[in-house]
């Protein structure tokens, strides 16, 4: 008959089977996760499962692991660092760590940050008073450029006159044109950090401490506008109500208004 039809005979002697489910396999899996307090990955669970004579290969278990939403606390994304370009202007560290006893918007620095935004990374730039650590300026931005700081300077409740020298590291961000036509209208005076040297901008990278560890860690963000007001709400907080132990634990506001600036305006 399979000559007749023109079939192979294995097709009469196929019996169909039914795919096994994983349901069992999966709760299995699952399991040993939670038993493990939520650090196991593929392999010990592999070396676990074998142990209660359960020969599963590792691309099934991260499958299984996938389709059940579940993650090891290693697996943590880490932000790439892409190289780029460093500012070789020959100008100098013209603050030379002189981050404190500074007059009031004397000297403002300025860095970047990332911040993991759904399942992209988005970034902050902040703009500090060395005076009383105050942040002045503020942004949140999807790319790490000039758009960026220039959004930090455009939230600066002052006259940008009033800042005397602008301090930051070598990065490409904070060397363009844009940023150059900002520090040349309002006359900003400018700093630079020795090339790959973090102890010439340490109070921005203290400050960025502060900032990752009480605002970004253990923050999930949904979309770069909740982001965007909640690192708002961050920096009113920052401002007005933290204390400083560099200030005698007093609020950057409470440091202004104990020793305001006799050059500058009342609404400075």
């Amino acid at each position: 008959m399979c000559r007749c039809l023109d079939l192979p005979r294995s097709t009469f002697y196929y019996e169909a089977q039914e795919k096994k489910t994983e349901t069992s396999l999966q709760e299995t899996i699952v399991e040993i996760f939670r038993a493990n307090r939520d650090v196991y990955g593929s392999r010990k669970i592999k070396d676990a499962l074998s142990k209660i004579g359960l020969q599963v290969s590792r691309r099934r278990i991260r499958r299984i692991m996938q389709e059940q939403g579940i993650v090891s606390k290693y697996t943590v994304a880490q932000f790439k660092v892409h190289k780029q370009t460093c500012n070789e202007d020959k100008i100098g560290n013209k603050l030379n760590r002189q981050f404190d006893n500074q007059e009031p918007y004397a000297v403002v620095i300025s860095d970047l940050t990332y911040v993991r935004v759904k399942n992209k990374w988005n970034y902050i730039c902040l703009l500090v008073d060395l005076f009383n650590r105050e942040i002045i300026g503020y942004s949140a931005g999807r790319h790490k450029d000039a758009q960026l700081v220039s959004g930090a300077f455009s939230k600066v409740n002052t006259d940008l006159r009033n800042i005397k020298l602008f301090h930051t590291d070598r990065g490409s961000e904070f060397k363009n044109k844009l940023i150059d036509n900002i520090l040349d209208s309002f006359q900003l005076d400018r700093s630079l950090s020795k090339k790959g040297c973090p102890y010439d901008n340490a109070v921005a990278e203290a400050t960025f401490k502060l900032c990752k560890t009480e605002f970004i860690y253990g923050r999930t963000f949904d979309s770069l506008e909740q982001l965007q007001l909640e690192l708002a709400d961050y920096v009113n907080w920052f401002n007005n109500f933290r204390t400083h132990s560099s200030l005698n634990y007093l609020t950057p506001a409470e440091a202004r208004a104990n020793r305001p600036y006799k050059n500058c305006p009342e609404k400075c």
